[in-house]
């Protein structure tokens, strides 16, 4: 079937082997009324279409009009007609010349002249695009904001350079000092930190950053949320000034935030921090680029192609000869394979330092004392010991810490005479029991969290039985228990239902978090009560050992040194690896130990992994199409409340297969993962299928 009649005359067919010349100048006299005309020089632009079919992932060229021709630079927002339809692009090149045979269509608008895809950041795109098995239209949508015509018209303020730091706390860390010297003489140092208990991560990082900026280069700081955000352009304003740093965040506004990254496009900002797009800001001549505690969940880009900023970060230091510095209070197996293989090196204090900063560490069981004082002390939720880390911390006036990793009131209730679960009526889901009574005085009704129906009535489908007793306990009932246990003391709550707190003052209180919503105290915490330990740990998932450390490190960091009455109490069994790297305070040792792991079990990051979603029939076809080299696991069905492409919970019988190579292979795989898409999207199949390279959790 000819290109004009499957409605693609109007853009470029794939390159031909022979180059045609360029389009036939315009014959001398005069142009016809609405004639368009060629322009003069390089006529043919290069454009990236924002099409996000895997099949015409590519560029296309278009006739550039003489009247657009000093409009239409290379990185500037254009409009084409693309298969019967004006669609939105960007100028990639300008061309004399075109491969393309047959006649091309023109570029219609001139959107914005204003350049704002660089050669530099269109080549990260198509990496991270060619990384992911995606298409860089995807991922251009999250590098580059949509336009704001007003912002782009306003006079950009002066912004003075960066003043480089005094001091800087980098002393406590052996490579400490030579890190920041690499810096400040613009060295491609690739560096893992290990950052000490009680340390001020935000000013070490803001050090870091007045460092490179100093010796004339840019730097990009990348945290999990804006609260660490908030922290981090605080403490970088106080070393190289406020107008010397820009932060972006989707909570900015479209107008604020366009202002920011056209600051940040034209020059004028040298140090960018902010969340997981900011990995993409178009820093020039960029110096560093920091991650901070890249474990979190949030730095992972829930949109197509799904990447992590970690991952971004590290392909824009390899590309752009610039420093890497991935930091944390924990380590994940990611930074322990790039310490391992030699791509980073190790940025971590002496044992002694650790010791003498850290709190101490106590675990259920680690002393046959302790379980003679306490005999029920493994079954417990509060036992003995944390009552007693509680009251001496606050006597001695100082906040007490308690983390507990789910938020409500009861989130789980069984049947109080045979145990069994209760269930929804309407969709299974488990039920969960709000606190406190309704408008008329009477006892909460349990309610599903799925589906939000009531489950007043129930009956146990085992026994019969209409009494409920709790399965887990929530942050809002741990609240109140302790509440009770300590009648003269303030009990503050953060997450789940109530507000997250960034800071409390010092004096005594209780602080009951949710994990991640830690507020930080005045002075340190006196101590941390870290429960329901077994819980996290039994969570069926690839990390859970791992992110159940990383959310406790994260706790234990904000304590006082053991020097100084700081205790951490952590309810688990004191046998279990990550409780025993926490008593230790050895995350690297962790890390590296669970990198071993996962090496000889053939699991990420040890091999490369891509999870195909879709209707069995659809994930079966694009299966069919990769190389038998390739091992395939599955498929499983996926759980309730899956996404899928479009935004869709998922349908029945949808499932998953993995797709699992060599490390080496990574590349070939995501290849083949994106041909075998760009096959289905050519045919116009009607079942979407997913493809996540790399997922956060493959179950």
């Amino acid at each position: 079937m000819r290109a004009r009649e499957t409605g693609e005359a109007l853009f470029a067919a794939p390159p031909s082997p022979a180059p045609a010349p360029a389009p036939p100048a315009p014959k001398p006299g005069k142009p016809r009324k609405n004639e368009r005309l060629p322009a003069t020089e390089r006529p043919v632009a290069r454009v990236a279409v924002d099409v996000n079919l895997a099949h015409l992932d590519r560029p296309f060229d278009y006739q550039v009009p003489e009247q657009l021709a000093e409009q239409a630079v290379p990185g500037a927002r254009v409009r084409v007609r693309f298969a019967g339809r004006l669609v939105d692009g960007f100028v990639l090149a300008r061309e004399d010349t075109s491969e393309h045979t047959g006649r091309l269509g023109w570029l219609e608008k001139v959107v914005s002249p204003e350049p704002v895809l660089s050669a530099e950041l269109a080549g990260l795109c198509r990496a991270v695009a060619d990384r992911y098995a995606g298409t860089l239209a995807d991922v251009l949508r999250l590098a580059v904001p949509p336009r704001h015509a007003r912002v782009e018209a306003e006079t950009p303020p002066e912004r003075p350079a960066p003043t480089p730091p005094e001091h800087h706390g980098w002393g406590d860390y052996p490579r400490g000092p030579a890190l920041l010297e690499a810096l400040e003489k613009g060295r491609p140092a690739h560096a893992v930190w290990q950052a000490l208990p009680g340390e001020d991560w935000p000013a070490r990082l803001a050090e870091a950053a007045a460092a490179t900026a100093a010796a004339g280069r840019g730097a990009v700081v990348v945290v999990p949320d804006r609260r660490d955000l908030d922290r981090v352009q605080a403490a970088c304003e106080a070393v190289a000034g406020a107008d010397a740093v820009v932060a972006l965040a989707a909570d900015l506004g479209p107008a604020e935030r366009y202002r920011r990254w056209l600051a940040v496009a034209r020059g004028q900002a040298r140090i960018v921090v902010g969340t997981r797009a900011t990995a993409f800001a178009p820093v020039a001549d960029l110096g560093l680029v920091a991650v901070w505690d890249d474990g979190d969940d949030s730095h992972a880009e829930p949109r197509a192609p799904y990447p992590h900023a970690r991952d971004v970060a590290m392909t824009r230091a390899h590309r752009d000869g610039a420093a890497l510095l991935v930091g944390g209070f924990a380590r994940t197996a990611e930074a322990a394979l790039l310490v391992a293989s030699g791509w980073a090196h190790d940025v971590v204090a002496d044992r002694a330092t650790v010791r003498a900063r850290g709190p101490r560490v106590t675990s259920i069981g680690e002393d046959d004392r302790q379980l003679l004082r306490d005999p029920a002390a493994r079954a417990a939720r509060v036992p003995g010991v944390a009552f007693e880390a509680a009251r001496a911390a606050l006597t001695a006036g100082a906040p007490v810490l308690v983390q507990v990793p789910r938020r409500g009131y009861l989130p789980a209730v069984a049947c109080a005479t045979c145990r069994e679960p209760a269930r929804c009526r309407r969709c299974a889901g488990p039920l969960a029991l709000p606190a406190g009574r309704d408008a008329a005085g009477r006892d909460a009704v349990p309610t599903c969290p799925w589906c939000g129906h009531p489950g007043a009535g129930l009956r146990c489908a085992a026994c019969g039985g209409q009494r409920l007793r709790a399965l887990a306990v929530g942050s809002e009932r741990t609240a109140e228990e302790l509440g009770r246990a300590f009648p003269q003391t303030v009990v503050r709550a953060s997450g789940g239902a109530a507000a997250v707190l960034d800071t409390v003052p010092g004096g005594p209180a209780l602080v009951v978090a949710t994990p991640g919503a830690e507020p930080v105290a005045a002075g340190g915490y006196g101590a941390a009560l870290l429960l329901d330990g077994a819980v996290l740990l039994a969570r069926p998932e690839l990390r859970a050992g791992e992110e159940t450390l990383r959310r406790w490190f994260g706790a234990a960091a904000l304590v006082r040194p053991a020097s100084d009455g700081g205790r951490v109490v952590v309810v688990a069994e004191s046998s279990n690896a990550a409780v025993q790297a926490l008593v230790r305070w050895d995350p690297a040792g962790h890390a590296a130990t669970e990198l071993a792991a996962r090496e000889e079990l053939a699991l990420p990051p040890a091999v490369r992994l891509g999870a195909v979603d879709g209707p069995p029939a659809a994930v079966a076809d694009l299966l069919a199409a990769l190389p038998d080299t390739m091992e395939v696991l599955g498929p499983v069905e996926l759980p309730p409340g899956t996404r899928l492409p479009g935004g869709e919970e998922r349908t029945e019988g949808a499932e998953r297969c993995l797709v699992r190579v060599p490390r080496t292979e990574g590349r070939a795989l995501a290849r083949e993962l994106h041909a075998a898409q760009a096959v289905r999207s050519a045919r116009k199949d009607r079942d979407a299928v997913r493809v996540l390279l790399d997922p956060l959790d493959p179950l």
